[in-house]
């Protein structure tokens, strides 16, 4: 949406309503909002209420015709739904959200939990890698869980199979957090069914995604950065050249975060994106000794209490919607079927890399961009301009 809007005098309220939840659900469920154009809005115009009224007028300036936001019916079945199978919504605002997330760039404003909620605000580290692990990265994985939880930590992980498995089972008594990649009532893979309601009855399954949402390849990259961003550490077990675990790393990295890997044989495909990260500087690690010893002051990470009233970004210099509109264009210019290095593509722009970074994942969740191995970026099919 390209568009002008002037900035409310009046600062971003957080939902405290259920009509204020259900609003801010219907905003972010509409067509066309991804997070950074949720936060725009919220921003401009004070309440998601506002933000609801002004979208039908943002899109038609935009040359979007007929435009209409989600409807109060969806949004209202999908409260239902999550009411129905015991999952609770966390706003980004609400004290219960993971005061570790709300650091990122691009903190989703929505949460949906089922499970043990204080677990979120415990220190976590977390733990990937390959599906098809090894033996030894399976005992590795297990061991370093296992010992981290008995120090404290909680374990996040993808509930994948392989190594992600592996961290949830041996962390159910300890604390474990499973972050979904379609909606958090989803079991996926299908393997994973009893291991999942396991962690409802002992730990925490989370999503962004709405209930009932069954993931989607686009949702992966997206549910990583929730695993990196809920952390104070990434610790990549097994992982090859080109995998998501590896794209869970550079999130870790875009994010502040540490990334440490376990060393393999040099042979060992799986083993390969764990030593190539160690190649480029991340921190080798053997045991829960080595992470605990990695993170800042060698001891479990303090956690200062959350502000439940202030949104992201706040007091941060704002883009007005023109702006992001401006950025999207400019973006999908200089893409197109050839792949083209996300460094490169951030110095053509001449722009910080925090403020591309989450641009870049609203263009690939919308599907106008792919994202491939090596930091590559092309323009998907039908992703041009003229698409908008």
């Amino acid at each position: 949406m390209t568009v002008d809007t002037h900035p409310s005098t009046h600062p971003p309220l957080p939902p405290t309503t259920e009509d204020d939840r259900l609003s801010w659900l219907r905003l972010l469920r509409s067509r066309r909002v991804g997070i950074v154009t949720f936060y725009r809005l919220l921003s401009e115009h004070g309440t998601a209420q506002n933000a609801l009224r002004a979208l039908p007028d943002i899109a038609a300036a935009a040359g979007v015709e007929r435009y209409a936001p989600c409807p109060e019916g969806v949004a209202m079945a999908e409260l239902r739904a999550g009411a129905d199978h015991g999952a609770t919504l966390l706003a980004v605002t609400d004290k219960a959200y993971p005061a570790a997330l709300r650091e990122i760039p691009d903190p989703p404003p929505i949460l949906w939990a089922k499970g043990d909620v204080s677990a979120l605000n415990r220190p976590m580290i977390a733990i990937v890698g390959a599906r098809n692990a090894s033996s030894l990265g399976l005992r590795v994985a297990r061991a370093m869980a296992r010992d981290l939880g008995q120090q404290g930590f909680v374990t996040v992980s993808g509930l994948a199979r392989g190594i992600d498995t592996a961290a949830h089972v041996s962390t159910l008594e300890t604390g474990t957090v499973a972050v979904m990649a379609g909606g958090v009532d989803v079991m996926y893979p299908a393997e994973n069914t009893r291991l999942a309601e396991d962690i409802t009855a002992k730990g925490l399954r989370v999503s962004e995604n709405a209930i009932g949402l069954a993931p989607q390849a686009r949702h992966f990259p997206r549910r990583n950065r929730i695993i990196s961003g809920l952390a104070r550490a990434v610790v990549i077990v097994e992982a090859a050249a080109k995998s998501g675990s590896i794209i869970t790393a550079r999130n870790a990295l875009d994010q502040g975060r540490e990334v440490l890997a376990v060393p393999g044989h040099p042979f060992d495909a799986r083993a390969a994106g764990c030593n190539m990260l160690i190649r480029d500087g991340a921190r080798l690690v053997r045991s829960a000794a080595d992470v605990i010893e990695a993170l800042p002051g060698g001891t479990r990470p303090a956690r200062e209490e959350p502000d439940q009233t202030s949104l992201p970004l706040e007091g941060e210099k704002r883009r007005s919607l023109r702006e992001v509109a401006n950025l999207h264009d400019s973006i999908l210019d200089r893409l197109g079927p050839s792949p083209l290095a996300e460094d490169q593509l951030i110095r053509d722009l001449e722009v910080e890399a925090k403020d591309v970074s989450s641009v870049l994942v609203d263009l690939e969740l919308e599907g106008r961009i792919t994202r491939q191995a090596g930091g590559l970026l092309s323009l998907a099919v039908g992703g041009s301009r003229a698409a908008r």
